[in-house]
């Protein structure tokens, strides 16, 4: 047989990639009228991608914080001393601005980063198979609060750092965590009706607990929206009141959070809870002990920059922790098929333990 040149053969192989498919007029006005649709029609992802979209989403909300911290620290609060702008004639910060104008508009760049993010965690959401409204819904709710929460950023530039709108852009933060927190748990489980995993009694210590961290995060705004580290080294306003007082409620709330939490843990080892209250407890408790070795440093070093943003950071994980307890009381099971029976478990005590 003649020898034939390989190259020849080759070049005469049929294709072995599949055509590029073809975008008719009707995929493109579908695609423009509700893109989310068009993109869940077309994939389907992985359980595990959407829980790691929904774990970057309060991943990025978490840092959002700390570069906040950063900027206020830095004194770079007014670096860009306008808003939507850094400045009347300039969309972005100028080398004339220094330190300060590139900390401050970095910031408002990661604002970017977290929409991206959060956009990222409603499209797993929506595209997930089945589809899952409450997850779309807790996705949507982030978003609307990362914009208002832009908006309240530029209120809070506009207005000279004033102290109130400060604090109402951290509350807004701590919302936006919480709503993050929610979804990524909720990644993990399935749609059925949330069982209790505890009696009401424990059930209710839990909501004290989360109410008394809400006065706590609150009051730490107030702490500092009356401490030395206005956000600016111009002559910021700071709220009208005594510091040192407002820091010593401070300190009597977050010990009795910790209080909260220890009786919370010996309740659950009494009534012999399952293991997960109880490991969300431990978790809670130790993240509040290092965040007080944090707090009472700061406060006897007066207040040195670094350790006052690495408590910043506690009080994202404490909040962050302090959710996950209150989550951890109850399961919501993947939804059973008619007719299978679901398991029942009988509580230790009907009135602490609740059904396991």
């Amino acid at each position: 047989m003649p020898e034939t040149d390989p190259r020849e053969s080759v070049h005469k192989r049929p294709p072995t990639m599949d055509g590029v498919p073809n975008v008719t007029r009707a995929d493109a006005a579908a695609a423009v009228r509700n893109p989310l649709a068009f993109i869940a029609a077309r994939w389907t992802p992985e359980p595990r991608t959407v829980q790691r979209a929904a774990l970057v989403s309060l991943v990025m909300s978490v840092i959002i914080v700390i570069t906040g911290g950063a900027v206020r620290l830095t004194s770079s609060g007014l670096g860009c001393p306008t808003w939507p702008k850094c400045t009347d004639d300039s969309l972005t910060a100028t080398s004339e601005m220094g330190l300060h104008g590139v900390v401050e508009f970095g910031n408002r760049l990661l604002t970017y980063v977290l929409c991206a993010a959060v956009g990222w965690a409603i499209i797993a959401a929506r595209s997930q198979k089945p589809y899952r409204r409450s997850l779309t819904r807790l996705g949507w709710a982030q978003f609307w609060v990362v914009m208002s929460n832009a908006v309240l950023g530029g209120i809070v530039v506009l207005v000279g750092l004033n102290p109130y709108t400060v604090a109402a852009h951290f509350a807004a933060t701590t919302a936006l965590i919480a709503l993050a927190t929610v979804m990524w748990q909720r990644t993990r489980e399935g749609d059925a009706a949330p069982r209790p995993l505890v009696g009401k009694a424990v059930q209710q210590l839990v909501w004290v607990l989360i109410a008394v961290s809400v006065l706590l995060i609150l009051v730490g705004t107030v702490v500092t929206g009356a401490g030395p580290h206005a956000g600016d080294s111009s002559d910021v306003p700071r709220m009208p009141v005594d510091w040192e007082m407002v820091s010593k409620a401070h300190a009597v709330l977050a010990w009795i959070v910790v209080t909260l939490t220890f009786a919370l843990w010996f309740v659950l080892k009494a009534v012999d809870a399952p293991k997960g209250p109880l490991a969300r407890t431990r978790d809670l408790f130790l993240v509040l002990l290092a965040q007080g070795v944090i707090g009472y440093v700061q406060y006897f070093t007066d207040l040195p920059e670094v350790l006052v943003g690495l408590h910043m950071f506690g009080s994202c994980l404490v909040w962050i922790a302090a959710l996950r307890v209150l989550l951890a009381l109850r399961e919501r099971p993947e939804e059973t098929a008619p007719g299978l029976p679901v398991q029942e478990y009988e509580a230790t005590s009907v009135s602490m333990a609740g059904p396991r």
